[in-house]
């Protein structure tokens, strides 16, 4: 194979180490009969809790230490999940760069995640020329699955879904009269497609709809990075409901910490 491309990012052995205990196994085999999959959530914020300046702004808070971390994250999960408002803002590409995976070092596309885009009514108006397409026409990236509640979803995309490997996949909702998906029943279908780890990066939506109380026994890990900058009023915040007081508060527990360049890494899960 040629050498790597321009923007291979690489993310050094000793810093893995801290990360292993909040990973899914190297050897997912044993894990087949698991209701669902591993599941990640990591996101980037400001010290304001912020993701983004305001709705639909990209805003960049990684620093380069931390971005690579996050790419070797991908690597080491099954699929990478985010809305359809994060899909529609920020075009995407949900693949991996790390230095010797798919398409980066490597033959295949071993390391590269599948990406999972919610989209219950399928409003990504996605073509081929969209980034997350155009890696998959390179190598260095997967054709997305579109979870969505449509019986039939728009047959030209589903046409550019299936030419570059990807396709819709049609959940019906549990409560027919809201038209929203359950979180359990999106994991699990996710279990079916043979997805045994999942990372969720986003967006803000997501992310505070799943740090709630019920979903605590389904999320294995939680990985934070967070940047030395405050965002201010506006901002998009990671800000789950709050809950009665009988219920139990979002925190994490078996908490690490660990420097990447000027942000900083928190690890944690609900696990007693």
């Amino acid at each position: 194979m040629s050498s790597p491309p321009k923007d291979t990012l690489h993310f050094p052995a000793e810093s893995r180490t801290f990360l292993e205990p909040y990973l899914p196994p190297a050897d997912q085999s044993n894990t087949k009969d698991a209701t669902y999959p591993f599941t990640t959530i990591t996101f980037a914020t400001s010290l304001d809790s912020q993701l983004a300046l305001s709705p639909g702004t990209q805003t960049a808070l990684s620093g380069p230490q931390s971005k690579a971390m996050t790419h070797y994250l991908r690597s080491r999960h099954d699929a990478i999940l985010i809305g359809v408002g994060t899909a529609i803002a920020d075009n995407p590409g949900l693949n991996c760069r790390i230095g010797a995976v798919g398409g980066y070092g490597s033959e295949g596309l071993n390391g590269q995640p599948r990406p999972i885009v919610i989209d219950p009514h399928a409003r990504w108006a996605f073509t081929d020329g969209n980034k997350i397409f155009k890696l998959a026409k390179e190598g260095k990236g997967r054709a997305p699955y579109i979870i969505t509640t449509l019986a039939d979803p728009p047959v030209e995309r589903a046409a550019v879904l299936e030419k570059a490997g990807g396709k819709y996949i049609t959940l019906v909702p549990t409560n027919p009269n809201r038209k929203k998906l359950e979180w359990k029943d999106i994991l699990k279908a996710l279990m079916a497609e043979g997805l045994r780890s999942v990372m969720i990066e986003g967006g803000a939506g997501v992310i505070n709809a799943l740090l709630a109380p019920e979903y605590f026994s389904i999320i294995d890990s939680v990985i934070v990075t967070i940047a030395p900058v405050w965002l201010g009023e506006g901002g998009v915040t990671v800000l789950p409901p709050r809950q009665n007081q009988a219920l139990p508060v979002a925190r994490l527990r078996h908490v690490k910490w660990h420097p990447f360049g000027e942000d900083v890494a928190l690890c944690g899960n609900f696990k007693e």
